[in-house]
């Protein structure tokens, strides 16, 4: 990909030029004068002799070649004439500004496939349609058209929606923070979040990399590049659009709370990828990573002037993945020899609402030294004996001198005004709140562990797949869409996954025999390739202790599923052993996202998934610790480590049931649902009690 001629380009055409101000071809080429490009900018309109002192390019075919970046500003219908003509100028990178493509229905989507298809044969690095364009501070380029310019930066910024890059690029320059790079992707026909990634990985000028998008049409692609960039450099996004509206209807728990937004809360958590849930916490966020180190640890300090906010803040900080940190009984004993006798010297620590800038210098001096303190936060209040702006000189002082990060919370408005600036002007985040701060804090210690966290080691199984393949097969022979337990017994056995002893019995004689094989007592459950949810017909039976009680129940069952579904073939009764007393209700299932693939979930059966919504995702394919995790993160986990004398299950058991359903999700992509409902646990073994499996239409 050509990102140098669309990031650093020699010469620039706007195809569109005009000299009327107002007009995109206009605020182009005077936002690329005005941003101190040094390179050649060709204005290109057939008419006209002179655009803002440039001399007018009349055709396309007068420019030189090659063209680095050209940028087009001309009517939807003329687009494609224009970008052909330019593959003649060996163009490298185009930035296509104008609208009416695929956003506007089946003509425009129609014209943006064959922009693709053309920028792609001749490897053009195009930005678009549909875009406010590009800045590159770096190199003194604003192919946009953008009202202001931004200050010089190492925050990088992509975003999908122009309307909202206008927007955060006013709150930016209010706010005096500066870009190395502001990207509109637009409807992203060639260059989207992951080629932006691609780039920013190894750009000197961007130290953190900040994104807004709707949506990922690439997403292996996306999580293979963001697990690079976010070993090296923190990405921050924000993904809209977190309902799953419009989504294929679901038959079971899985599909039914697998929507997309759980498949991209789970693509960033394996990546590596912070995702935040407004402008303001974005922003937040990136001024902290960039100006300040990582925290080594999770053991904050707090200095404060006054209690309350104090107590705010420690509250933040338990909720999150800091602790308070414990002072050093040094540092306690010189924080004794100045501090008033009732200051607090424990964490958070108290200088009292009059202290004076000289004493907030000396604390933070002491406290910053301390080996068992990772990161400060310093709080301040306006009192009335506040002296704002000397403060903020000894904080600016001191953080110059650590490899510490330290953060301030100057509250409140009119009197903290000049001390927030001079501290953001030296790089010193400030916030207005304690737990903005808390976020702040925590995030850059999740990064901090993230790059410090080992390569994972994948898990792998071999399932025997002729016998799935013929599962599937005489399913799709018969009609069927949908695997049901009785069918699904030879998919269990063909990924090792565990199960009950069972048996397919067809008269009630046959199921008195299994059951009689397999011993008292046993469950008898409908075998029916058209009745999925047994329970609705009353098409189980638990607890049979004899021979006579299963010849019973097999009769009553079959009666009362034909009585009530007509319309099923009713295949017999399955025989199974009842399962092991003291054994927990789980679920796992994956249902396939349309960007990433298979999403795998985990929950306590019952309440915890239907009601409490407790349920851990992840994506295939599954490392050895992502199925740990999986299982460690549900709230509900302490139930399955033992409470109130019971004995913990079996982890190592339901870690491998995860990895195996991981496993068939990648090997046949045409189940797109599936689900082991329940697996029963304990101390000693899981067991699949019962599975179904939707399948794709061929």
């Amino acid at each position: 990909m050509n990102y140098e001629a669309l990031f650093r380009p020699k010469n620039v055409a706007v195809i569109g030029a005009s000299a009327q101000p107002g007009k995109l071809g206009n605020t182009v080429v005077a936002n690329m004068q005005q941003a101190g490009f040094k390179g050649d900018i060709y204005p290109v309109n057939p008419k006209g002799d002179e655009i803002l002192g440039l001399k007018v390019v009349h055709d396309i075919a007068d420019l030189p070649k090659p063209l680095d970046l050209a940028v087009i500003t001309v009517p939807r219908d003329h687009v494609m004439p224009a970008l052909k003509e330019l593959t003649g100028r060996k163009v490298r990178a185009a930035i296509v500004i104008t609208a009416g493509f695929k956003e506007v229905g089946k003509e425009g989507y129609a014209l943006e496939q064959e922009m693709t298809e053309l920028a792609k044969k001749h490897d053009i690095a195009l930005v678009g349609p549909n875009c406010l364009g590009m800045i590159a501070t770096g190199a003194g380029v604003n192919a946009s058209f953008a009202a202001a310019y931004p200050q010089k930066g190492n925050i990088a910024f992509f975003s999908q929606s122009g309307a909202l890059c206008v927007a955060i690029l006013d709150w930016a320059l209010g706010e005096n923070i500066g870009f190395s790079k502001f990207v509109s992707l637009g409807n992203k026909a060639v260059i989207d979040e992951s080629h932006m990634l691609d780039y920013l990985l190894d750009d000197p000028e961007t130290k953190v990399i900040l994104g807004y998008i709707e949506n990922v049409e690439h997403g292996k692609d996306f999580m293979r590049m963001a697990r690079r960039v976010t070993r090296e450099k923190p990405v921050i996004m924000i993904k809209s659009g977190s309902t799953a509206a419009g989504a294929k209807a679901a038959s079971s728990h899985t599909g039914a709370i697998a929507g997309s937004d759980n498949a991209y809360n789970a693509a960033f958590n394996q990546t590596g990828v912070i995702r935040v849930q407004g402008v303001s916490a974005l922003f937040d966020l990136a001024q902290a990573f960039s100006t300040q180190p990582l925290p080594k640890g999770p053991s904050l300090a707090i200095v404060t002037n006054s209690g309350g906010p104090g107590i705010l803040a420690a509250d933040a900080c338990e909720k999150s993945l800091l602790n308070l940190a414990r002072p050093s009984m040094e540092t306690i004993e010189k924080l004794q020899s100045f501090l008033p006798a009732y200051a607090s010297l424990y964490n958070p620590i108290d200088i009292i609402g009059d202290a004076p800038a000289e004493r907030y210098d000396k604390t933070i001096e002491v406290v910053l030294k301390d080996p068992l303190v990772d990161s400060m936060l310093v709080l301040l209040t306006p009192t009335a004996t506040a002296e704002i702006e000397k403060t903020a000189e000894a904080v600016i002082r001191h953080a110059a001198t650590t490899d510490k990060p330290v953060f301030c919370c100057f509250m409140g408005k009119m009197r903290i005004a000049p001390g927030q600036r001079m501290l953001q002007d030296a790089g010193i985040p400030c916030y207005l709140f304690p737990d903005e701060a808390i976020e702040a804090i925590a995030s850059m210690y999740k990064q901090y562990l993230w790059k410090n966290k080992p390569t994972p080691v994948m898990a792998s199984v071999e399932g025997r797949l002729d016998m799935v393949r013929k599962v599937i097969a005489d399913c799709r022979s018969g009609g069927l869409s949908e695997i049901v337990e009785f069918q699904a017994q030879n998919i269990l056995k063909a990924y090792d996954l565990p199960a009950s002893a069972t048996a397919l019995a067809r008269t009630s004689d046959e199921a008195a025999a299994a059951a009689t094989e397999i011993g008292f007592p046993v469950v008898l459950k409908i075998a029916s390739p058209h009745i999925s949810h047994k329970s609705d017909v009353g098409g189980v039976k638990v607890g049979l202790p004899d021979a006579e009680a299963v010849r019973l129940a097999f009769i009553d069952v079959t009666n009362r599923a034909r009585n009530m579904r007509p319309d099923a073939h009713i295949t017999g009764c399955l025989i199974q052993a009842m399962a092991p007393k003291g054994c927990k209700e789980c679920i796992v299932g994956f249902k396939r996202d349309d960007q990433f693939g298979p999403l795998l979930m985990f929950g306590l059966g019952g309440i915890y998934v239907e009601v409490l919504k407790d349920i851990s995702f992840r994506l295939a394919p599954l490392g050895i610790a992502d199925a740990r995790d999986m299982i460690r993160e549900i709230k509900s986990y302490l139930l399955l480590k033992g409470v109130r004398g019971e004995a913990p299950v079996n982890l190592d058991a339901l870690e491998d049931v995860i990895i195996r359903m991981s496993q068939l999700a990648l090997d046949f992509p045409e189940i797109y649902e599936a689900e082991c409902n329940p697996v029963l646990v304990n101390s000693e073994k899981a067991i699949v009690a019962d599975m179904r499996l939707m399948l794709l239409p061929e």
